[in-house]
């Protein structure tokens, strides 16, 4: 029986945000996360989410395998982001009661025929996991590594099996984890005796259980799991095979533990990376080389633009004005426009819009808002920030046409409210198209993506018009030269400062401020790990704009040395070519750290690294032409020009 899928209903997203934000101004905690107590005794209800693998990254319903089933399957409510992220999350059959251990607990019998055998062993074959949560916290596995007494490292989820091989025979068999061993945490108030749960930790078994006499449901009496007896799931049992007309009987235990661990630190145990001395020294180690640069550029730039505007400004004879060269000959056409602006425009504003986005998302994820806990929170706050800063992109768009002499400011308007989401959406629906075709829960459902669209055409695009009506009605930029009537023929240009060199070599310092991190971000992504330092992301992001304007500075001022005043697409496309190194370097992980096999798993990987590269590109390029544009304008004001 397939279980019926729910859209999200745009009103209740947006319901949600409006409250998330209320409750943000009016409590300690976190959105969505306030703690919540419980007495002994009390039910806890163990929800199931998605099965995910890191070798397919195709996300599949809990219930798309025949697992035991409660009797009437209930979808949690979801935000915009957990839908989008393939979350699934509904009832289960497990119900705990609060302090109270159960043991060898049978949940359901069930005998699998040959497509339910066959799905099983496809997914013990990609090593899926299944995914849990327990008053909002996720299922883990500790994993054990080195001494006894060492910080476990968490899994999470566990494998829905394992395979293996019988003593004395070379067959790879398939086995099932059917017994669950559960664990669950939690942190007791001395004085009012309640609890709040601080962990939920599973140990799955392959075991072939044995009953005597007749089968009764819940109350059977097992032989291989028997409280009564104290015998209890040790690794020693006979583990049960995933077979055709196999009978497999679900069980689980559930013991608590009391611990020291507060509420507000339950997460810490999560987020604790097992490479951290590695990640800190990789981070700091960036940090000092790319300051280093950026101090030597600086200097450089400074010393450079010292020496040269107090000679141009010492000019007073005929002869040694025409001795000048440099930056100074091309004053009156370094501001003239350059071929295609209205993309340029487009592109700019564009740029502004991802980095309102990525700013403000980087300010609430570094002040906490934006934790693990709260699933789906990034996503959706990214969404809803890009949506709203489509002001800033029209505006920034508009401002910069009516400097090219535009007046059709109406066009541009239409050009950045569709060429870049545009572009992301036929991308996104393809890959959709693909993911559906897999049959996955990471399919975005039809309700789900008319909430998108109405997101994109009922706020973004208007905002991008009240944005270009009134930047296009402020007074025009005045440039601080004039630019001549005839254009100024370019010299033959050194081989070093060929276009297409130059903003190759452009790309490499930006790139090389955020590749380390970058390792972490793709980890955290493809390897389904948490990442929680937005401390020291939102220090690289600033690293990445310090660059990506001294880079492009730089670059900029050889290329009007050396009198070619064509700068304004070179400039967006030096910072901007970070973005083709940030691709290569997700091709390179690829097939270095992933075990993708499936073509479909592939195709999803490049698809969405091309449109993360998109947008990377849109980003530095941006910040990269703004740096260059106030550079020109700063030097060109500061000279005598007669």
């Amino acid at each position: 029986m397939d279980v019926p899928r729910r859209s999200t209903p745009l009103i209740s997203t947006f319901l949600s945000i409006i409250f998330l934000s209320l409750h943000a101004g009016h409590s300690f905690y976190l959105p969505g996360v306030a703690p919540q107590d419980f007495d002994k005794g009390d039910p806890l209800n163990v929800k199931v989410n998605k099965l995910t693998s890191i070798k397919t990254q195709l996300p599949y319903s809990y219930y798309s395998l025949p697992y035991c089933r409660p009797d009437t399957i209930v979808d949690s409510a979801e935000n915009l982001g957990e839908v989008l992220r393939g979350d699934r999350i509904e009832n289960s059959a497990y119900v705990f009661k609060m302090r109270e251990p159960q043991m060898c607990n049978i949940i359901c019998r069930k005998t699998l025929d040959a497509k339910s055998a066959k799905e099983f062993k496809e997914k013990i074959d990609d090593e899926y996991r299944v995914n849990m949560i327990l008053d909002n916290l996720p299922l883990v596995m500790p994993i054990r590594r080195g001494e006894l007494d060492a910080t476990p490292v968490y899994q999470l989820g566990y494998y829905v099996g394992l395979k293996g091989q019988y003593a004395g025979t070379e067959v790879q068999r398939h086995f099932i984890h059917n017994h669950l061993a559960f664990t669950v945490k939690f942190h007791r108030d001395q004085l009012t005796e309640t609890s709040r749960i601080v962990g939920f930790e599973v140990k799955p078994f392959s075991v072939k259980h044995d009953f005597d006499g007749e089968w009764k449901e819940e109350k059977t009496r097992l032989s291989s799991c028997d409280p009564h007896a104290r015998h209890l799931v040790t690794s020693s049992n006979s583990p049960q095979e995933v077979e055709d007309k196999q009978e497999i009987i679900f069980t689980y235990d559930v013991t608590f533990e009391e611990s020291e661990v507060k509420w507000a630190s339950r997460w810490d145990a999560y987020l604790l990376m097992s490479d951290d001395q590695i990640h800190w020294f990789s981070i700091v180690n960036s940090l000092m080389i790319v300051l280093f640069l950026s101090g030597m550029v600086a200097m450089i730039m400074l010393r450079t633009l010292y020496r040269d505007i107090s000679r141009y400004n010492e000019l007073e004879t005929q002869e040694e004005a025409q001795e000048e060269t440099g930056w100074k000959l091309v004053h009156g056409d370094v501001f003239r426009p350059p071929t295609n602006p209205d993309l340029l425009c487009v592109y700019a504003g564009t740029g502004v819009q991802c980095f309102g986005m990525m700013f403000v998302t980087m300010m609430f994820a570094v002040l906490g808002f934006l934790s693990p806990s709260n699933r789906g929170g990034l996503m959706t706050a990214m969404l809803f920030l890009w949506v709203f800063m489509g002001i800033f992109a029209g505006y920034a768009s508009a401002r910069l046409y009516k400097l090219f002499k535009g007046t059709e400011w109406k066009r541009i308007a239409l050009r950045t409210a569709f060429m870049f989401p545009g572009t992301i959406a036929v991308v996104f629906f393809i890959l959709n198209a693909l993911i559906w075709g897999e049959k996955s829960s990471g399919a975005v459902p039809f309700g789900t993506m008319f909430a998108l669209i109405v997101l994109w055409f009922g706020i973004s695009v208007p905002l991008v018009f009240v944005g270009s009506y009134i930047g296009f009605r402020k007074q025009v930029i005045d440039d601080p030269v004039k630019t001549n009537k005839i254009p100024r023929q370019i010299p033959e240009q050194a081989w070093y400062m060929n276009p297409i060199f130059s903003i190759l070599i452009g790309g490499i310092l930006p790139f090389g401020a955020v590749f380390i991190e970058l390792f972490f971000i793709l980890t955290s992504i493809w390897l389904h790990q948490f990442y929680y330092i937005f401390g020291f992301l939102f220090i690289v992001l600033m690293i990445l704009i310090v660059t990506c304007a001294e880079i492009t500075i730089v670059l900029c001022y050889f290329q009007l040395c050396s009198e070619d005043y064509q700068w304004w697409w070179r400039s967006y496309l030096t910072s901007g070519s970070s973005a083709l190194y940030l691709f290569l370097y997700a091709a390179f992980y690829f097939y270095t750290k992933l075990e993708i096999t499936k073509p479909v798993s592939g195709m999803l990987y490049f698809g969405y690294m091309l449109i993360a590269s998109y947008a990377f590109f849109v980003l530095t390029g941006t910040i990269g032409f703004y740096a260059c544009f106030w550079f020109t304008r700063l030097i060109y004001s500061s000279v005598k020009i007669d």
